[in-house]
């Protein structure tokens, strides 16, 4: 190998294969998911003028 390949190569991102259970990349799935959900939240209300209850009817 030469000085540019191992330049180049410390750069790239390591990639992280998606597993089961408790590990760094279902929380950052899960977290990202949250985040998504929660936004969705805020648009209805922006969107119907009231609240997520009230908008599915349980109330």
């Amino acid at each position: 190998m030469n000085e540019e390949t191992k330049n180049t190569e410390s750069l790239l991102p390591e990639i992280e294969e998606p597993a089961f259970g408790w590990t760094s990349y279902a929380e950052r799935m899960n977290g990202r998911f949250a985040m998504l959900g929660f936004v969705s939240l805020l648009l209805i209300e922006l969107i119907t003028n009231q609240g997520f209850f009230p908008w599915l009817g349980l109330r």
